[in-house]
């Protein structure tokens, strides 16, 4: 029988495998923005979308040219649950995985992963350094800079918008407000 980790278990694996601040940090926002969309989406499993997004990048600190398939190696041998490991590894669709998105939670998983990075850099170079008082106007003006938080690819979040049936500004606007529910941002 497999094993779905509780959201303090996911906590303690993601230390084991993540010492630096910013990994750590990246994984509990985007646990905190997969908690909103779980609320709207899915509130019979809240937890579960948040374990998702604590350990969605487990491996990327010591393993980044084996992303997702040395978390999914992991997660195995653990006996975690297949659907836990497959929500995972969909989030590398198309760069470093096949599997593809399907569940609304993994289409989300997919959008905002990237989405966080870049909401979050845009939110450090405000007066404020918050998203609290961040517009999406903002965020779409530093979207179409390429060079800006250049790590976070405006491909994926186009094609994560595409997958969900969102508009680019609506998926924007939509993660800014999960971001303002987060006690961490990156």
């Amino acid at each position: 029988m497999s094993i779905m980790p509780t959201k303090k278990e996911a906590q303690t694996l993601l230390e084991k495998y993540n010492q630096e601040e910013f990994h750590i940090l990246h994984a509990q926002t985007v646990a905190g923005v997969m908690k909103y969309f779980a609320e709207q989406y899915d509130a019979e499993r809240i937890e579960f979308w948040e374990v998702v997004g604590l350990l969605h990048d487990l491996d990327f600190e010591h393993w980044p040219q084996e992303h997702c398939q040395k978390t999914q190696a992991l997660l195995e041998e653990l006996d975690y649950d297949p659907e836990l490991i497959r929500a995972i590894v969909s989030h590398g669709y198309g760069i470093c995985t096949e599997v593809k998105p399907e569940h609304i939670m993994e289409k989300i998983l997919f959008a905002t992963d990237e989405l966080t990075g870049l909401i979050g850099a845009v939110a450090r170079m405000r007066p404020s350094g918050s998203v609290d008082d961040l517009p999406v106007k903002s965020v779409m003006k530093k979207f179409k800079t390429p060079s800006f938080a250049a790590g976070c690819s405006r491909e994926i979040i186009n094609q994560g918008a595409e997958m969900l049936g969102w508009e680019l500004n609506e998926l924007i606007e939509k993660t800014i407000i999960a971001m303002r529910g987060v006690d961490v941002v990156n």
